[in-house]
């Protein structure tokens, strides 16, 4: 059901898409502090509780930051979230795969969520349920998207592929195209991630590790870079693209995530919006 009688949208309209990304952090006041300056963005509560937050820009959501409770042990990151209309259903699916569920499926305030990995390591997560209104035009000027460094970007896409219903041809799954060494994911006609070819499963460096790597694109990267290293964060790479130089970030808690170059009309991939906190 895309779309209820009270204009609530969920997850199976867009089953398979990436529909949010959100941050692990260690302390929430001390994440908001740094993305606060770097990226520009306020932030709100979230009705998941007080250790949570959604990152807005210009008044809309972009992210969503959540503490970690101090016993666990969990890598501080960005992790994307994909629609999906059965969260159990993807979750078996994903253990078939050989892949590993961390946590959940568990039910939230507006849905149900699970955190998993791929069978190369990759985090990512799973949403059934309720999505934010009006995520149509939310997916039009979506401030994220999504590179997936991976092993095999053709085997990995065959993994996703099963898990997500991508290229199955269901109403309103992804579709799959490869495009110079590269898997193109596409939802409604907007490139929303891109997987690509080369990452090493045993590096010690969690940049080349395979991953899923979150763009923002932005309007002045270095003036990001410049405030990232003025608040504790740190450089990891530079890159050379069509519309500019973009930059890989640390945060100073370990979370990787890139500024790149905003081109309207052409800003990479985009993000469907995310569930509703």
């Amino acid at each position: 059901m895309p779309v209820d009688a009270a204009g609530v949208e969920w997850s199976d309209a867009v089953s398979g898409a990436p529909c949010w990304v959100n941050l692990t952090a260690r302390d929430l006041v001390a994440a908001q502090d740094f993305y606060g300056a770097v990226m520009s963005w306020e932030f709100r509560p979230a009705k998941l509780g007080e250790e949570f937050s959604v990152a807005l820009l210009d008044g809309s959501p972009v992210a969503g930051i959540g503490a970690l409770a101090p016993a666990l042990q969990v890598a501080v990151a960005w992790t994307p979230f994909f629609a999906v209309a059965d969260a159990d259903v993807a979750a078996a699916r994903i253990r078939e795969r050989s892949g590993t569920v961390a946590i959940g499926p568990v039910s939230l305030v507006s849905g149900r969520g699970a955190l998993a990995a791929d069978r190369d390591g990759a985090v990512f997560g799973i949403w059934e349920g309720q999505l934010l209104t009006g995520w149509e035009a939310w997916r039009d000027s979506a401030p994220a998207w999504l590179r997936l460094r991976t092993r095999n970007a053709f085997d990995a896409a065959i993994f996703y592929g099963g898990v997500l219903d991508w290229a199955s041809g269901l109403p309103g799954s992804c579709e799959v195209e490869y495009e110079q060494d590269e898997v193109v994911l596409r939802s409604g006609g907007h490139v929303v991630a891109r997987l690509s070819s080369g990452a090493l499963e045993a590096a010690s460096d969690p940049a080349i590790r395979p991953h899923w790597q979150v763009h923002f694109p932005v309007a002045d990267v270095p003036a990001c870079v410049e405030a990232a290293l003025a608040h504790g964060g740190a450089v990891v790479a530079r890159q050379a693209t069509p519309s500019g130089a973009e930059a890989t970030l640390r945060d100073p808690d370990g979370g990787l995530f890139t500024v790149t170059p905003l081109h309207p009309g052409d800003v990479g991939a985009r993000l469907s919006p995310g569930p509703a906190e």
